[in-house]
């Protein structure tokens, strides 16, 4: 009934119109009619509108709120009509069509257990025993076969890609990868993937340290979604401890034969493990290190929040120094009542940490001074990314091991090298030296480095690239293992709760790529390499003698 009176009103307006154009030529009565027709329909249409309210979006049905919603892209404009006195606008330029999205939905599950609340994650123990809620089919599907031979984006990988080549050449020159060698990986293995026609499929063969499995596999589940139908079909074995283990003397002349592929994060000059991104790209929910896209930013924010120069002209470090000797002789550097070596050093209790909501671990906020050090573990450690991000100079003590990345990393360019057999003195003098040449550009160029080179980008590439030539050398055809469970995103997300369930949707894939990945380099040829290694090797020298020369050491 509201809308009653102002459409009889309509009327009686079409009809006086019309009368009064009876007297007048026949073009003035076809011109008066259509406007006369146009002000009724467009008073009808406001009217409507404004009963009925504005358009809304489309409704979006999945288990996970909020976050589940970043996944579905339904764009919806609310259309305003010209006004009748005025020409109709021009038409938007046309938008190129944005990919399809991928959607996700979650069944009703009982998350409970049903025995003890369990002190470690539980989530791909859910998913590899519940039955499967994985889509029959990818969303969306493959690019065209046109695209997909297309291979690259026309961009050239960063040099540390080379490397890919250099992990593989053992498995190359033994003439390829055979069943007896992935056999042999089993031995200490956490878990095994195969991948088949895009789908992955994970036989757990033991627990991994917190959530170092859950993170990895999602990793590779999320590369299937970005780049479907390109990833090769592939059997390997994962071991998600730290220290690399397939010894290099052990695996020569006949017995490269007998070479187990042993994917893991590390590697060093002894060891033939091939490298592999780690876990904490995808986040770190047990010290609650958010995934690297989002991160990445909040580093950038805290490189901008204090200038070089207006730092804290020390050299600060913040980690567990129980895990190693080297880490407990760097506690000795600190500030004492006695002596300054320039070092600011932190024990870092994380149960404590955990209890005050990890108010003081925000790696954004430790870009205060500027100096940072990055010391190894038990082994590798992955806080040397987020070291190399403050555009504080990094001043790194002589390491044993390497991740995917830091093999391209040169002294004084990226970092300061520091002497691991007299730490303190030469934090000490790399701090003098950085305060008196105000020595700022290292640091930026490290900040760079890891802003523009290690980018969630290049990570999936190098995944890509890595897996694709790894798959070249297998003998034999991929065959789903009868222990083997398929595994996907849903199976994933939907097992999982807190901060784990809110780190793999942060992390999550939302659209396939069209084009493909950068350009992989080609191998080093042995005297380029040797080259590079030399290169190293000078710089820190000249580093040492300087030491020597102005400490007398």
């Amino acid at each position: 009934m509201a809308t009653a009176a102002p459409a009889a009103a309509d009327c009686r307006l079409v009809r006086t119109v019309l009368a009064a154009a009876l007297s007048r030529t026949t073009a003035a009565f076809l011109f008066l009619s259509v406007v006369a027709v146009g002000v009724v329909v467009s008073g009808r249409w406001i009217t409507a509108a404004t009963t009925a309210g504005p358009l809304t979006r489309l409704p979006i049905t999945a288990a996970i709120p909020a976050a589940a919603a970043v996944l579905h892209h339904p764009e919806t404009q609310q259309l305003q009509p010209p006004h009748p006195s005025t020409p109709p606008a021009p038409p938007p330029p046309s938008r190129p069509t944005p990919p399809p999205s991928y959607s996700l939905s979650c069944p009703s599950l009982n998350l409970s257990n049903p025995a003890k609340a369990p002190k470690t994650s539980q989530t791909l123990a859910r998913a590899l025993s519940s039955p499967s809620i994985c889509p029959a089919s990818p969303s969306p599907p493959p690019p065209s076969p046109s695209a997909a031979g297309s291979p690259s984006s026309n961009n050239s990988c960063p040099s540390y890609f080379r490397f890919i080549h250099e992990d593989l050449r053992p498995w190359r020159a033994a003439g390829g990868i055979t069943r007896a060698m992935l056999d042999r990986a089993r031995l200490t293995a956490t878990f095994r993937l195969v991948v088949l026609g895009g789908r992955a499929y994970v036989h757990r063969l033991r627990p991994a340290f917190q959530t170092r499995d859950l993170f990895t596999i999602w990793g590779v589940l999320q590369l299937l979604r970005r780049y479907p139908g390109r990833v090769p079909d592939l059997d390997l074995m994962f071991d998600t401890v730290d220290w690399p283990i397939v010894r290099a003397h052990l695996y020569r002349g006949k017995y490269a034969e007998m070479l187990p592929p042993l994917f893991r994060y590390c590697g060093d000059d002894k060891t033939l493990d091939i490298v592999f991104p780690d876990w904490s790209f995808w986040g770190w929910p047990e010290i609650n290190i958010k995934p690297w896209d989002a991160l990445q930013e909040d580093l950038k924010d805290g490189n901008n929040r204090v200038r070089w120069m207006d730092r804290e002209p020390y050299a600060y470090w913040k980690g567990n120094p129980s895990v190693s000797a080297t880490r407990k002789e760097l506690v000795k550097c600190n500030v004492s009542s006695t002596h300054d070596w320039n070092a600011r050093i932190y024990a870092q209790d994380w149960f404590k940490e955990s209890k005050a909501g990890y108010k003081d671990s925000d790696l954004s906020s430790q870009c205060a001074h500027r100096y940072k050090i990055y010391i190894e573990g038990s082994a590798w450690s992955i806080s040397e990314k987020y070291i190399l991000a403050c555009d504080s100079m990094t001043l790194l003590v002589t390491p044993r091991y390497y991740d995917f990345f830091s093999r391209s990393l040169m002294p004084t360019q990226h970092y300061w090298p520091v002497r691991d057999d007299n730490k303190c003195a030469s934090i000490k003098y790399a701090v003098d030296w950085g305060n008196s040449h105000k020595q700022m550009h290292i640091g930026k160029q490290a900040s760079n480095f890891i802003q523009e080179e290690l980018n969630m980008d290049h990570v999936y590439d190098y995944m890509l690239h890595l897996l694709t030539e790894y798959a070249k050398l297998l003998k034999f055809k991929p065959t789903k293992p009868p222990e083997a469970v398929e595994v996907c995103s849903e199976s994933l997300v939907c097992q999982a709760e807190g901060l784990e369930k809110k780190f793999l949707v942060e992390s999550m894939v939302k659209f396939a790529r069209d084009a493909g990945p950068c350009d992989l380099p080609p191998p080093f040829d042995p005297h380029e390499l040797k080259l590079l290694k030399q290169r190293k090797e000078n710089s820190i020298k000249q580093i040492q003698m300087w030491e020597q020369r102005d400490l007398g050491a």
